[in-house]
């Protein structure tokens, strides 16, 4: 059961990529398609990226007993595709949330200067408020 830990551990960490994107809407919830077809754009560029390394035997499979020992290809493991995958996912996630932040500032900017402290854009991930600050400290 040890030789599972390490996908195991890649799957929690999708999972908690993936409930992140529902909360903000980043990606999956928010264009299905477009962030399908992203990832498995990325994903494939990154095994064929492997593929070659291992081609050219700058890369190589290390021998661990976290990993199921399944393979897709000689030398290229199961967990090196979900790896890839929750990268992929991973960066897709950040370059949205701060896609949508910029184009919350740019918004608050073009519509008549500076926003209150309470607005947020509509499209804005929850609590990406950029206004400025009240109370005590002000």
């Amino acid at each position: 059961m040890i030789g599972f830990a390490y996908l195991g551990a890649l799957l929690v960490s999708l999972g908690g990529l993936a409930v992140l994107d529902r909360r903000f809407r980043l990606a999956f919830w928010a264009d299905p398609a477009r962030t399908a077809i992203t990832l498995v754009v990325g994903v494939l560029f990154f095994l064929a990226w492997d593929v070659a390394g291992l081609a050219l035997g700058i890369f190589a499979r290390g021998d661990s007993p976290h990993m199921t020992g399944l393979q897709l290809a000689p030398e290229l493991p199961v967990e090196e595709a979900v790896f890839l995958t929750l990268l992929c996912y991973n960066t897709l996630l950040v370059w949205r949330f701060l896609d949508l932040r910029v184009r919350g500032r740019a918004s608050r900017r073009t519509n008549g200067g500076a926003a209150r402290a309470d607005e947020v854009p509509a499209d804005a991930p929850a609590g990406a408020s950029d206004g400025p600050t009240t109370g005590a400290g002000a």
